[in-house]
């Protein structure tokens, strides 16, 4: 997909490819629920969820994979030996297939960035 123009996330979810968007419907709703205070936006052309204007979470559906971002340090860090078996880059896991998302894992990273006090460091 290529970066998307919506102007929220229904709109974002709307255009995603069909065979991706329930299990995006469902990390969104994930999202909401575990990430109380935080604000639910669109930047960089995919859903951020924020914490004092500062982008902690975000997810994409990117051409090969769906994508989750997780910006804060100390909890990629605290999930290493978890996310070692996964498609990791420096802040995105990878899932290539949306079957294969792990939605336990990514509950758990959820609950650990909301969480976390302060700046990302």
């Amino acid at each position: 997909m290529v970066q998307s123009r919506a102007e929220n996330v229904d709109a974002y979810l709307a255009e995603v490819p069909e065979e991706r968007r329930e299990a995006l419907i469902r990390l969104r709703e994930l999202c909401r629920t575990e990430l109380r205070g935080f604000t639910e936006a669109m930047a960089y052309g995919m859903p951020v969820y924020e914490r004092g204007g500062v982008g902690e979470i975000a997810f994409a559906s990117q051409k090969r994979y769906v994508s989750f971002y997780l910006m804060r340090d100390e909890v990629r860090e605290a999930f290493a030996e978890r996310l070692a078996d996964h498609d990791m880059g420096k802040a995105c896991l990878r899932f290539r297939k949306p079957e294969k998302i792990d939605f336990a894992l990514l509950e758990d990273l959820l609950r650990a960035t909301a969480a976390a006090p302060g700046k990302i460091g």
